[in-house]
């Protein structure tokens, strides 16, 4: 009985020791627990955050460019694109806001004028009706709204073309108006890239010709 007992002592004495010394150890281990916990949420925050346009994930992580040439929606606007040699000015730092309209949106303009854009001898005006479509800076929906909030209803954009956009609600629908009065509605918002927003648009809007 005194051998067992002094067993138990030796037992919980090396217990005891054993336990002060690997303390620090523990608390290494459950700072890797909590940072690895961190670092979870953090990537869980950023898949929430991925939106899928066109049957495609669009990454935050990437820019504008590499983002829409995934898009089946968007062929028409990437062929655009390429064709009004803006592919480089839309990979760049930004920040841009892109009112990105589909391929449906491109099928409501007269037959062939699509086809008449993409020429090389009509570039310019390609170039204009699609810059027209980009506002410099990252405006989120929730930007746009407070910014028709505070203009009683209508907020004016300046475009990259040098034109101007004006945006309205309707109903909890933001809808943008150009300059000869031909309206677009936002059918998805907030569509992050790397380098500013994209918001999804049903109808090409135009310029003053």
């Amino acid at each position: 009985m005194k051998i067992t007992n002094v067993l138990k002592t030796i037992f919980f004495s090396s217990a005891i020791l054993l336990a002060s010394c690997n303390s620090t150890q523990k608390v290494a281990k459950v700072e890797a627990m909590v940072q690895k916990d961190m670092k979870g949420d953090q990537k869980m925050m950023k898949e929430d955050a991925i939106v899928m346009v066109g049957g495609a994930a669009m990454y935050p992580t990437k820019n504008i460019i590499e983002n829409a040439v995934n898009s089946k929606d968007h062929t028409t606007l990437v062929a655009a694109v390429k064709a009004a040699d803006l592919v480089e000015t839309l990979q760049g730092d930004g920040p841009f806001t892109v009112f990105a309209p589909t391929n449906a949106a491109f099928e409501k303009l007269p037959a062939g004028t699509v086809e008449t854009l993409l020429k090389p001898e009509n570039k310019k005006k390609l170039q204009s009706i699609l810059t027209y479509h980009v506002v410099y800076g990252k405006m989120s929906a929730t930007d746009i709204v407070s910014a028709i909030k505070k203009g009683n209803g209508k907020a004016t954009f300046k475009t990259v073309s040098g034109g101007t956009l004006t945006a309205m609600l309707s109903g909890k629908n933001v809808v943008i108006m150009d300059e000869n009065g031909g309206t677009s509605t936002v059918t998805i918002a907030d569509v992050n890239q790397s380098n500013g927003v994209i918001h999804v648009v049903d109808t090409v809007v135009l310029p003053k010709a």
